[in-house]
Order: structure tokens, then C-alpha cells, then sequence
């Protein structure tokens, strides 16, 4: 009965909120002491949805003028995508963490068999497996396993707690799990899923109460790893050297990084304008996926960058101290989702920009809720809803202590 009604209180919070007309009201209302949810969140999303929209129809009119013959064909599809995360959303929202902690295996096996079925039957693309076609339905089998092994991370912190922060064995478990998805993943081959689950794996440890030493040892021994597999594949070894020095080969291994920086460098402070990109009509590869920051790098200059990132900033931010508050009341799960969550978004999109500015090597990563593409767009929307959810039950214990206190 509890649970019913914390849901209908939640779900009544939020058809109040799309009914506001002032923005101002739905951020007051956010640090009410009986406000269920934190209001900011669906902002951010929906701040990131739109620009996203835009700037996924500016960059890829004339790609899709050539392909489809409809110049508003990955508009359509960018929209459909936006409805349908929306629409998952509000079924995620009703689900309750215990129900994820409680399914975090199950979820965790659902993540490899998808990564068993793409080496299977999935569609290449640019010499890549990782799509599942289903119908009209595409399904990249990296996202989900992100988000499940993150979640299947933060129950086992939950169970074995002690145990990684007083020995060895109970931090190296974890890491067998994550080596077995790490080959199913290179098997495709997916490096940048790879050190994007890496690095929030070694995050997480280590604000669960890793030991230094361990986290230190482990970590370099995986970075040794990761930079082999670099060093002894030819295509990536190529990446590297072209990201190092683009210009010296403008025209072959360096040609999306140079049209990238080009784009960076006509953006200057205020950019050209909405439209108005020279490196969209196809000089610029994948600009309205990878590299979709460098098309609004060019039509919105360092401003309109900068606004994304702040966007960005405070998500990662919200899902930290959110985390924090959650580990505080004892919510051990929940914290460490919501830590996992902010370490995937804030390096996820670091990475993404880092590789159109020409500061990382390119890793074909997605910017969160911004660039094209349905199954990235859906599991991180996903991810906020978690988000959301942990700071309904929060402050619903809080309310809860509060009403117990006064009685």
C-alpha cells in the first residue's frame, strides 16, 4: 500500500510539473521539504533533448538528402527515438530499487547474451559488429550492458562491501566479470565501451573503500592492457598517431580529426549560426553521431559548447551528491548506482568532445542524450529515470522520518 502510494505521489508530482507554466516554480518547488522528486532533472533531460534535436536536424540534412532522398530522415528517426525513450521512462519510473537490486543478475546475464547475440547475428557497419536488428528496430548491445553491469557493480558493493575493502579477492571478483564482457566487446570490436566501463569499474571501486595499493596495481595493469591492444592492432595504432599530429596525413588516417578542428576553428566565440556549418555537407563523417559537438562547436562557437558541458556538469554533479546523500541514509545501493551513473555520463561525454577537440583519440562514443542514436539515447534516459527514482525514495524516507519524528 506504501509503495502504491509513494508511486501514485510520484506520478502525480510529475503531471503537476509538465502542467507548470514557470520555470521558476518547478525549481522552488524542488527544495520543498514534501516535494517527492527532484524537478531539475526532467529540466536537464529535456534542456538536452531539445538541443539535441537541433542540432541532429542541422547536421544531418545533407547525409540524409543523399541517402534517402529525404533530407529529414534521422530527424523522423531522432524524434521517434525521443518519444519512445519518453515512453520507457515513465514504465522505468515505476519500478522500484529494490527491483533492480533484486534483478541485477538476471540483468547482468540479459547484457551477455545480447553481447553473445551481436558476434552472432549482428549487423556490421564500417567494420564493426554491434547492431541487433530486430524489424525497424536496431539494438546496440554495448548500451544496455553498460547500464546493467553498473547496476549488477553496485549490488555486489552491497553484498560483499567488507570483503573489497579488506582483501584482495573480494576487489579482483568484479573484474572477472568485467574482462568477460571486456572480450565479448573487443570481439565486435568496441574499445571505447571498454574504457568507459574501465574506468567507472575503478571508479566506483575506489569510492566503495578499494585500497589504494589495489586500485593502483589493478588499474595499471589495465591500462598496460588496454594500451597493448592499441599498440598491436593497426587500425587503432592509426587512430592514436593520426590523433597526435592529424595534419600529417589531412587527407587519410587524420581527415575527420582535421574537419573536426576546422569546424572548432570557424565556431570561433559565437559560431556562424544555426545552419550555417560548412563541415555538415559532408566533409565532416558521422557529424550528426560521433561528432555532433563539432557541428554545434561551428554554428554556436565556444558559447554554445559551453552551455552543453555546464548542462552536462550539473547532471554529473546532481548524480554524485546524490549518491552521497543516498550512501548517508544507508542506502547503500542506490549511492553507488547513482556514483556509477555520474562517473559513465561525466567521462562518456568527456571522451565524446575530447575526440571532436582533438584532445583523446576518437572512440566512436556517443554524447549523452544529445547525439543520434536510439539505443544510447534510450539507455541513457533510462539512466536518469534510476537517478530520479533514487531521489524519490530519499526523500520519501526523509518525509517519512520527518511525519514518525513529529508524531
Amino acid at each position: 500500500m506504501m509503495a502504491s502510494l509513494s508511486q501514485m505521489n510520484l506520478f502525480k508530482g510529475l503531471g503537476g510539473m509538465l502542467g507548470a507554466l514557470k520555470m521558476p516554480d518547478w525549481l522552488s518547488q524542488s527544495s520543498t521539504p514534501t516535494t517527492t522528486f527532484d524537478r531539475s532533472y526532467l529540466i536537464l533531460a529535456i534542456a538536452m533533448y531539445m538541443v539535441g534535436l537541433i542540432m541532429v536536424a542541422s547536421s544531418s540534412m545533407p547525409v540524409a538528402e543523399r541517402l534517402f532522398d529525404n533530407p529529414f530522415h534521422f530527424v523522423i528517426r531522432h524524434m521517434i527515438y525521443i518519444v519512445l525513450s519518453i515512453g520507457i521512462a515513465v514504465a522505468s519510473l515505476q519500478l522500484p530499487m529494490s527491483w533492480w537490486q533484486k534483478s541485477s543478475g538476471g540483468l547482468l546475464l540479459l547484457a551477455m547474451v545480447l553481447l553473445l547475440v551481436v558476434l552472432v547475428v549482428g549487423r556490421s557497419v564500417n567494420g564493426a559488429t554491434r547492431w541487433i536488428v530486430v524489424g525497424p528496430i536496431t539494438i546496440q548491445a554495448a548500451e544496455p550492458a553498460k547500464l546493467f553491469f553498473f547496476c549488477y557493480l553496485s549490488a555486489y558493493l552491497v553484498r560483499r562491501r567488507d570483503e573489497v575493502m579488506e582483501n584482495f579477492k573480494g576487489f579482483l571478483k568484479p573484474l572477472v566479470v568485467f574482462f568477460l564482457l571486456a572480450l565479448m566487446l573487443l570481439a565486435q570490436p568496441d574499445l571505447g565501451t571498454i574504457i568507459v566501463m574501465f574506468v567507472t569499474t575503478f571508479g566506483l571501486l575506489f569510492l566503495a573503500g578499494a585500497k589504494l595499493w589495489q586500485f593502483i596495481g589493478i588499474a595499471s595493469v589495465g591500462v598496460t592492457a588496454l594500451s597493448l591492444l592499441a599498440v598491436f592492432e593497426p587500425y587503432r595504432w592509426r587512430r592514436i598517431t593520426s590523433f597526435l599530429d592529424p595534419w600529417q596525413d589531412p587527407f587519410g588516417s587524420g581527415y575527420q580529426l582535421t574537419q573536426s578542428l576546422m569546424a572548432y576553428g570557424r565556431g570561433e566565440m559565437f559560431g556562424q549560426g544555426l545552419g550555417n556549418s560548412i563541415q555538415k555537407l559532408e566533409y565532416l563523417p558521422e557529424a550528426h553521431t560521433d561528432f555532433v559537438m563539432a557541428v554545434l562547436a561551428e554554428e554556436f562557437g565556444f558559447i554554445g559548447i559551453s552551455v552543453i558541458l555546464l548542462l552536462s556538469f550539473i547532471l554529473v554533479i546532481k548524480a554524485l551528491l546524490l549518491g552521497r546523500k543516498a550512501l548517508a541514509q544507508e542506502k547503500f545501493f542506490e549511492g553507488y548506482f547513482a556514483y556509477s551513473i555520474g562517473i559513465w555520463m561525466s567521462f562518456q561525454a568527456a571522451v565524446n568532445v575530447g575526440a571532436s577537440a582533438g584532445i583523446v583519440p576518437t572512440k566512436g562514443l556517443t554524447m549523452p542524450l544529445i547525439s543520434y542514436g536510439g539505443s544510447s539515447m534510450i539507455i541513457m534516459t533510462i539512466a536518469v529515470v534510476v537517478l530520479i527514482r533514487i531521489d524519490h525514495e530519499v526523500r520519501l524516507q526523509n518525509i517519512q522520518a520527518t511525519s514518525g519524528g513529529r508524531k
